[in-house]
């Protein structure tokens, strides 16, 4: 199953393989009862940026074609980006909100893929002592 977190900071993005997604939802549900808060699930969408030339990029995309994904989209935006787009269940506090959670699952070698693209295009955090 892959998260992606949407937070005022930024984007999460995790891969989770303990538990199915709707043990994940169920949780969701029995946390917001047992804490008075509102809480809307509804399918939707969620999207990210990758350069065009990341490495791996073209594996995903013929992969995609012979799985017949048809939730996880990958379009050019430019001539330096594509956007990976995820279907899957929106999670957060209203339907207007813009904090939240997509959940979603596919293949194992698909989320995998799809996770270390991600991953690699992240730039590392070094600290200075």
């Amino acid at each position: 199953m892959l998260k992606l977190t949407y937070t005022e900071a930024g984007l999460h993005f995790e891969r989770v393989v303990s538990s199915s997604l709707e043990v994940l939802v169920a949780q969701r549900v029995i946390l917001a009862l047992r804490a008075g808060q509102p809480l809307h699930i509804e399918p939707g969408k969620a999207s990210f940026l990758m350069p065009i030339d990341t490495p791996g990029l073209r594996y995903l995309e013929k992969m995609l074609k012979v799985e017949a994904s048809q939730g996880v989209v990958v379009a050019a935006i430019d001539h330096n980006y594509v956007e990976i787009s995820l279907a899957g269940s929106w999670i957060a506090e209203s339907a207007e909100a813009h904090a939240g959670m997509l959940v979603t699952t596919f293949s194992d070698q698909t989320e995998f893929f799809v996770y270390k693209l991600w991953q690699a295009t992240q730039s590392p955090v070094s600290f200075l002592a």
